[in-house]
């Protein structure tokens, strides 16, 4: 018997496992301390480079808030989409916004140079905030300085250009801006290549 399809029966365990999955190993490596150098995303001329830190530098954190907004994030804007989707579709985009984030942000760092890492799965959020907007472009999402409601898809356009901004005015250092709008890139792109194109969610 499949249990999915008697809702008394799911729990995010067995209804959305990958978001659910997510948000307790970056939880458990955070308050373990368990955030070796070696998983951050190192540029690639530091010397300190490997190939797994393309993934594994999203599962770590930096501060409690910088964990908590982000796992709050995917768990409003990952579990319906993991839901609608299954997760073996959820996990493949994620993974390719977190990865697709780190590559931006290897090539950002190649031009303006600067050894340091790079932590966080906020690329792969970004990610899951443009699907959302795609999904349900018109559900309500309230920003936290503005109290107004806000049709999704004008929160993702929203976001994507105060990043742009940020990232190209570098008025917010430390923050990787550009790999935010790599998650973004890459989601829209896998997005595209499943047949969504933009004028099925901003048409008007």
């Amino acid at each position: 018997m499949n249990q999915r399809s008697n809702p008394l029966n799911t729990s995010p365990i067995t209804d959305t496992p990958v978001s659910f999955g997510i948000i307790v190993i970056c939880a458990i490596v955070f308050f373990t301390g368990f955030q070796p150098g070696g998983l951050a995303l190192w540029p690639l001329e530091s010397g300190f480079f490997t190939p797994w830190q393309l993934v594994s530098y999203a599962f770590l954190h930096g501060s409690f808030n910088h964990l908590f907004f982000n796992m709050f994030a995917v768990w409003m804007f990952g579990t319906p989409l993991e839901r609608s989707w299954g997760s073996q579709r959820f996990i493949s985009f994620y993974g390719a916004c977190v990865v697709g984030a780190a590559v931006i942000q290897l090539l950002v760092q190649v031009f303006e140079g600067g050894i340091y890492p790079t932590i966080g799965a906020s690329g792969g959020v970004f990610g899951l905030l443009l699907a959302y907007g795609v999904m349900w472009p018109n559900n309500k999402i309230f920003l936290l300085l503005l109290p107004v409601p806000i049709a999704a898809k004008w929160f993702v356009l929203i976001y994507g250009a105060i990043e742009l901004m940020l990232g190209l005015s570098r008025a917010m250092p430390g923050i990787a801006h550009f790999a935010h709008l790599g998650g973004m890139l890459f989601g829209a792109a896998l997005l595209y290549k499943w047949g969504w194109r933009p004028g099925m969610t901003w048409k008007r």
